[in-house]
């Protein structure tokens, strides 16, 4: 796969989202979420995702103003967290995204995670937002495959992207093959591992290997495997290194080692904590 700085994947509706893109959970709210958002829109960075729950939307519609880019040039994306699932709640909490954004509309809207008994409903809004207009894509985050199995066959609209926990160790070969055949699109969430995979001997020998960094190399990694990642970080060095993935490429055998370091080790919740707890 020829990829980068500017390649985009099309998703299963038709629009084209950056392989690329700035996360900014954790980055505190206001002056640091604004300077870290615009660093990233500076160095290239062009999809920012963002959610209700970090509480920084205000800061990252703030950044997106003073960046001078135009709309239409940037990928945004939110989601609606577990407090506001459901039908009506879902559409009351994408109204206060929106205006906390200062945007008209949305490129990409996800359920945060699989509340049980609730993301179907939760779904049935967000795909009314979608016929409106008032958002480009929606689509899932943290869900497994049966959480999939169930939306969809309930869905009118097929999601047309999971994002999820994804780094070396933790390939979610079962997740990625099964969005793989319902043309689902995977974005890997905390694609370095929260930083725990950075002194990792066989990156690091991969990595001196290409006067890269081991960062780097996992992220190229994930970008040849067809994944999208969000890199996180309030380090403009960092940042702008995090975007510098496209002038080399990792070979079938340095693919293979990396593959080889999952151990299904995860550094979030399972998705499956919030499924109903015995009465």
């Amino acid at each position: 796969m020829n990829i980068n700085q500017q390649t985009r994947l099309k998703l299963l509706n038709g629009v084209d989202m950056p392989i690329i893109g700035f996360g900014v959970y954790k980055v505190e709210a206001g002056t640091e979420t604004v300077n870290s958002v615009k660093t990233a829109i500076e160095a290239g960075y062009r999809s920012i995702d963002t959610a209700a729950i970090y509480q920084n939307e205000s800061g990252v519609g703030q950044a997106i103003r003073e960046s001078k880019v135009p709309r239409e040039e940037l990928f945004i994306t939110s989601k609606v967290w577990n407090d506001d699932q459901g039908y009506d709640f879902t559409l009351r909490a994408f109204d206060e995204s929106l205006r906390k954004l200062g945007l008209d509309y949305l490129d990409l809207y996800l359920i945060h995670w699989p509340v049980a008994g609730m993301y179907a409903d939760t779904w049935r809004a967000m795909e009314r937002l979608y016929k409106e207009g008032r958002v480009r894509a929606i689509g899932v985050s943290n869900f497994h495959v049966h959480h999939l199995e169930n939306l969809l066959n309930q869905a009118k609209e097929v999601p047309v992207i999971n994002q999820i926990e994804l780094h070396p160790r933790l390939n979610q070969a079962e997740i990625r093959s099964f969005c793989h055949s319902h043309n689902i699109a995977v974005e890997a969430w905390a694609p370095l591992g929260k930083g725990k995979l950075l002194d990792e001997p066989v990156l690091a020998e991969i990595a001196d290997s290409h006067n890269k960094t081991a960062a780097q190399v996992i992220l190229r990694w994930h970008l040849q495997n067809g994944v999208i990642v969000i890199p996180k970080s309030v380090n403009p060095a960092r940042i702008r290194e995090n975007i510098k993935v496209f002038d080399f490429s990792l070979s079938p055998e340095e693919m293979q080692q990396i593959e080889e370091l999952n151990s299904n080790e995860r550094f979030g919740t399972n998705p499956d904590k919030y499924e109903p707890k015995p009465s």
